[in-house]
């Protein structure tokens, strides 16, 4: 929960969604770079971990182009109840999504996603420096981080 209830804090980034011609193109060409886990693939999507973090390579006809509806990034908060009243608040394009996506004035895509349910971790130390020492993962983010060998003991 946010320390100050008029705005949620900024955690961390969770993922770095980038758009590409091919998916398994982008895979071979990071591949050639770095070692990595991939979280999963689709027919038109890789998912590569970076620890708790990760990159997501799409697909999409026209990589190019700087307005499509994949490229985004996804951005860890200690609240996101409080983001969605804060959206409610101002001329934001908020997006028809199953989660909080939206659109800053510039066209950026932002997803929001609650510290509690996502894999991405700080340390105890930093959280407790930045103020966020009450922040706790989900069962579910948990059993997440266990299968990767990642739990907090």
């Amino acid at each position: 929960m946010s320390d100050d209830s008029d705005r949620a804090r900024m955690v961390g980034i969770n993922h770095v969604a980038l758009s590409v011609g091919d998916a398994d193109e982008a895979r071979a060409f990071y591949e050639s770079i770095f070692e990595f886990e991939v979280r999963g693939e689709t027919d038109h999507a890789a998912f590569l971990d970076v620890g708790d973090q990760f990159i997501a390579l799409t697909e999409v006809v026209d990589a190019g182009e700087a307005t499509d509806a994949h490229r985004h990034f996804g951005l860890v908060v200690d609240d996101t109840d409080v983001v969605e009243r804060r959206l409610a608040e101002t001329d934001a394009d908020v997006l028809d999504t199953d989660g909080i996506d939206f659109l800053d004035p510039w066209g950026n895509r932002i997803q929001v996603v609650d510290y509690a349910d996502v894999q991405f971790s700080k340390a105890d130390h930093v959280l407790e420096g930045m103020g966020l020492g009450d922040l706790e993962k989900s069962d579910a983010a948990l059993d997440e981080l266990a299968e990767k060998g990642m739990a907090p003991e």
